[in-house]
């Protein structure tokens, strides 16, 4: 067995709060659904719909596409580069 790491990648991310809708519009550039009353945006990813609840960050990824992430594995993964 071979063992490897991931290549350091820089992303954009943004994180739901609930109330950030306008920014998360501009930010997503794909189909995406918001239902403010339960705090749930549905989002076109590579791997079909996702749901982001509030908390969870948006990612766009190396080829442009967008994914929800938990914040524990968002933290564990990313580190600002600013």
């Amino acid at each position: 067995m071979s063992k490897y790491r991931k290549k350091p990648v820089v992303i954009e991310a943004v994180k739901w709060t609930g109330e950030n809708w306008k920014e998360i519009d501009e930010f997503i550039t794909t189909y995406h659904e918001t239902y403010p009353k339960d705090g749930v945006i549905m989002i076109d990813t590579l791997e079909g719909t996702h749901i982001a609840n509030v908390g969870d960050y948006i990612i766009k990824g190396v080829q442009g596409e967008f994914y929800p992430c938990k914040p524990d594995i968002f933290e564990q993964s990313y580190e600002t580069t600013e």
